[in-house]
C-alpha cells in the first residue's frame, strides 16, 4: 500500500469534498443532490441513473430532476460508488484526485458503467463501459457488486469467477482514472470463497470482506435447501490491505446465514466495525455483529438481535407460510461519520432502527420507523391511505448524520419471493435527531412510482460523499 503522510499537501488535491478528517466531512455543506440507480426486473427496459434534488430550499426538492439510461438490457444496477474519496489524501494513485466519476456495476451483466458528473452534477453522462470480458480476463471475476476508492486503485468486490465459473468471488482492482481493470487484489485468499462487501482500516493496513453466495446461489432467488442446509456465507475475513494476503477467518456460526454489509469505524485510529447477518435459520432472527482487534487477532461478537414477528400464514408469501412469522431480514446497515449512530434496515418488517453506538460494545436502540413491510405495508405520510410495497432496504446517511435516505428493493429474484405482489419503487428521507436520538419521516420528500419510470431503485449516493463512501486518513 503506497501511502504518504504528506500527500494532502499536494496542489493537485483541490477537491473540497476530499475531507482530511471525519469532523471536516461532518462540517462540510450539505448535499444538494442524490444519485440513485434504478433497474427493470424484467430486463425489457434500460436501467438508469437518477438524480434527485435534496436542497429543501429548491423547487426541485424531493423530485427526480434527470436520468441517464444505460446501453443494453438486463444489467440489474445494484451498488455503485465514486472514483475518488477522502482516502486519496493519504495515498498515491491519483494524479488529479476529484470526486467526479460514478462507477456503476451491473450485477447481472458484469458490465461497469462510468458516469461523469462534470460539468453539470445534476446531469451525469455516460463516458465509458468496461465490458465483462475485460473484468474476466484481467481479474478473473464476474458479477461486480460493491466498490470503494482505496490505495492502489478502486476496489471492486465481485461475486463470481470468470468464464462461467461460479466462484471464488473476490476483489478486482481498477485504475482510479482510466477505469481499466488492473488485476485481482488477492495474493493468497486462504479459505475465502464467497464474496460480498470489502472495506478496511486504512491506517492499520487491514482489509475486511464478507460473504453472501456465488451467482448460482442467488440469481434465481433464495434457495431454501441451501439456506436450511446452512450453505450461504457465515464468516468475516481479515486481510493485509497492501498485499492482499488472507490472515484470519472468523466464523459467526453457520446458523447465521449471509454476512453482508461492512461498516468500519470512521475514526482512522479505530479497529472496530459492524457487520450484519440476514437470518438465523434456527429462529428467523437477524443480527448485527461487532469486530474489534484484541492483540494481533480480531474478535467478533453479536451486539444486536432483532427477532422475527408472528404473522398469520395467509398474510405471508408462500416462502414464509410454513414458518408463521415475518423475519426481519437485515439487508443494510449504516454508521454515521462521527461513529455515534447506527442505522439498521429490516427489509422483511419494513423497520428502520436507530441505535446509539457511542459505546459500540453496547448499542442502545433510540428510535424506529416502519415503511412498507411484508405484512404491515406501512404508508408514507404524504399518501397515508396507500400501503407501501417493499420495505426499508438500502439506507444512506448524510455526512452530518441528520438526513437518512431509504429505498425499497433488494434484488429482483429475491423481491419476487418476499414481495410476490410486486414492488413499486420509492425513496424516502427521514430527519434524524443527532443529540438524543429520534427519527421522523419527511412528508415533503417522496419520489416514487412513475417518478422513477417504474424502475426499481436500490442504492443511493450523495453529492460530496456520504456515510458509507469514504475512509478517512487523519484524526485531526
Amino acid at each position: 500500500m503506497r501511502t504518504t503522510e504528506h500527500a494532502h499537501d499536494r496542489d493537485d488535491h483541490s477537491d473540497p469534498t476530499l475531507y482530511r478528517t471525519p469532523a471536516d466531512a461532518v462540517a462540510a455543506p450539505p448535499e444538494k443532490l442524490a444519485y440513485v440507480v434504478g433497474f427493470d426486473p424484467t430486463a425489457h427496459r434500460a436501467d438508469a441513473l437518477f438524480t434527485v434534488g435534496t436542497d429543501p430550499e429548491s423547487p426541485e426538492y424531493g423530485r427526480v430532476t434527470s436520468h441517464a439510461e444505460l446501453p443494453g438490457l438486463g444489467n440489474e444496477l445494484h451498488h455503485f460508488g465514486w472514483n475518488a474519496c477522502s482516502s486519496a489524501l493519504a495515498h498515491v494513485g491519483h494524479h488529479h484526485a476529484a470526486r467526479r466519476y460514478l462507477i456503476v456495476p451491473g450485477l447481472r451483466s458484469s458490465r461497469l458503467h462510468v458516469f461523469d458528473t462534470s460539468p453539470d452534477p445534476a446531469r451525469p453522462h455516460l463516458v465509458r463501459v468496461v465490458e465483462p470480458e475485460e473484468l474476466a480476463a484481467k481479474a478473473g471475476y464476474s458479477r461486480p457488486h460493491t466498490l470503494h476508492c482505496g490505495p492502489d486503485g478502486v476496489f471492486l468486490s465481485c461475486l463470481g469467477g470468470a468464464n462461467g465459473a461460479d466462484g471464488p468471488g473476490g476483489v478486482a482492482l481498477l485504475d482510479h482514472e482510466s477505469f481499466e481493470v488492473l488485476r485481482a487484489w488477492e495474493s493468497d485468499r486462504g479459505p475465502q470463497w464467497f464474496a460480498y462487501d470489502v472495506w478496511w482500516h486504512l491506517r492499520q493496513n487491514i482489509a475486511v470482506t464478507s460473504e453472501w453466495g456465488t451467482p448460482s446461489m442467488i440469481e434465481d432467488g433464495l434457495v431454501p435447501e441451501l439456506l436450511l442446509g446452512r450453505q450461504y456465507g457465515h464468516s468475516l475475513h481479515f486481510w493485509e490491505l497492501d498485499s492482499g494476503r488472507h490472515v484470519q477467518r472468523v466464523d459467526l456460526g453457520d446458523e447465521n446465514q449471509m454476512v453482508l454489509e461492512l461498516r468500519p469505524a470512521h475514526d482512522p485510529e479505530a479497529t472496530w466495525g459492524f457487520a450484519n447477518t440476514v437470518v438465523n435459520v434456527e429462529d428467523l432472527s437477524a443480527s448485527v455483529w461487532l469486530w474489534n482487534r484484541e492483540g494481533e487477532d480480531f474478535v467478533v461478537r453479536k451486539v444486536i438481535t432483532i427477532s422475527a414477528e408472528p404473522a398469520q400464514p395467509e398474510d405471508l408469501p408462500p416462502a414464509l407460510q410454513p414458518f408463521g412469522a415475518v423475519p426481519p431480514l437485515i439487508s443494510d446497515i449504516d454508521l454515521s461519520v462521527d461513529d455515534q449512530w447506527l442505522y439498521v434496515s429490516a427489509w422483511g418488517t419494513g423497520e428502520l432502527l436507530q441505535y446509539d453506538v457511542s459505546d459500540p460494545f453496547h448499542p442502545g436502540q433510540t428510535a424506529s420507523v416502519r415503511l412498507g413491510g411484508i405484512v404491515g405495508r406501512q404508508p408514507h405520510p404524504a399518501e397515508p391511505d396507500i400501503p407501501l410495497t417493499g420495505g426499508a432496504q438500502m439506507v444512506e446517511l448524510s455526512r452530518d448524520g441528520r438526513r437518512v435516505y431509504l429505498t425499497n428493493s433488494l434484488y429482483a429474484a429475491w423481491d419476487a419471493q418476499f414481495y410476490p405482489a410486486g414492488i413499486d419503487p420509492w425513496m424516502v428521507k427521514l430527519d434524524a435527531d443527532t443529540s438524543h436520538g429520534g427519527l421522523s419521516v419527511d412528508s415533503r420528500f417522496f419520489p416514487h412510482g412513475p417518478d422513477f419510470l417504474g424502475l426499481r431503485v436500490h442504492q443511493t449516493r450523495l453529492q460530496g460523499g456520504d456515510a458509507s463512501s469514504d475512509s478517512y486518513c487523519y484524526r485531526r
